[in-house]
């Protein structure tokens, strides 16, 4: 690895640290009483469940962690550096089948992604911090601005693609989304685009029609490409906790996800629903927000976020 390779990586390190500062801090507190005990004891262990309960991992899997790292070392001497070790060793080897890179296939061209997600998640920022990602990566992006029902946010897109030098297909406001979809699709494709990066409306769980409005849109591209939305993503927001569960199974049931990125992480002290979603869902997570800025929407890396998360490193 070269110096700049190394300074890059450790850069993205600090930030994912200082991202992950408000859960790790609230994690350690709640570790206070195993730290500055010498003995990997039963008291220790299950403080160890409840530090990891607080930060929203949830009850059965903190057991289920907690249990691991007592494994082979119940009543044994140990020290605070190797509590966090064997912790951020628990978490890596449940988040880590999960941290699997967003990759767009450059054999389906243009590759279509479908972005949805509740109202207030950061969708639309997080689909314009991606297009700027996969511009730098030498990719001819394209942003289709399917959340017709705000007029901010089909701003908000233009202001991002203008950013990333990726041209916006925007109707005005109250716009059919699937036939701005449709229309979308058929322009990358004359265009010679590399990426469709679609915008959709913010919607409720529990809302079957725009569920429904969700699911047409998959099958209105079909149209253009039968093989269309190659991705689908779910954008979460961390501070909204145990509730991202079931966002997760309300729009996997509408429209099959093929990933995952967390928003906000910067702002919750809860930021183990990343792992409880992980365990509980198997969907690949792609990136994790930290902060406002582009360079703030990471890959996810199970290592780094472990270590950061329990104060590892």
């Amino acid at each position: 690895m070269s110096t700049e390779e190394g300074s890059t990586r450790g850069g993205l390190f600090a930030r994912l640290k200082a991202g992950l500062s408000r859960s790790a801090e609230a994690f350690s507190d709640g570790l206070m009483g195993a730290l500055n005990r010498a003995k990997l004891d039963e008291e220790t262990v299950h403080e160890i469940e409840e530090a990891f309960i607080r930060a929203d991992v949830g009850t059965a899997l903190a057991h289920d962690i907690a249990a691991d790292v007592a494994k082979d070392r119940y009543d044994a001497d140990i020290s605070p550096y190797e509590i966090r070790q064997l912790l951020a060793a628990a978490i890596r080897k449940v988040v880590a089948p999960a941290a699997k890179p967003f990759v767009a296939d450059p054999r389906r061209k243009p590759f279509v992604v479908l972005v949805a997600g509740v109202n207030g998640t950061g969708k639309t920022t997080t689909i314009g911090k991606l297009a700027a990602r996969l511009e730098r990566e030498g990719k001819r992006v394209v942003l289709a601005a399917g959340d017709t029902f705000r007029a901010a946010a089909i701003e908000q897109l233009k202001i991002w693609g203008e950013r990333a030098h990726a041209k916006v297909i925007a109707r005005a406001p109250g716009s059919d989304a699937a036939g701005l979809a449709f229309d979308a699709l058929a322009e990358a494709q004359r265009e010679g685009a590399d990426v469709l990066l679609i915008d959709t409306a913010g919607r409720l769980q529990n809302k079957s029609g725009l569920m429904a409005e969700l699911q047409k849109i998959a099958r209105v591209l079909k149209k253009v490409d039968p093989d269309a939305p190659h991705a689908v993503l779910l954008v979460l927001d961390a501070t909204t906790g145990q509730n991202a569960i079931s966002q997760v199974e309300a729009f996997e049931a509408a429209v099959s996800l093929t990933g995952l990125i967390m928003t906000k992480l910067d702002g919750t002290a809860k930021g183990g629903i990343l792992v409880a979603l992980a365990n509980r869902f198997k969907i690949p997570v792609h990136f994790i927000g930290v902060g406002e800025s582009v360079d703030d929407l990471q890959p996810f890396n199970a290592e780094a976020f472990a270590k950061a998360l329990t104060g590892a490193a």
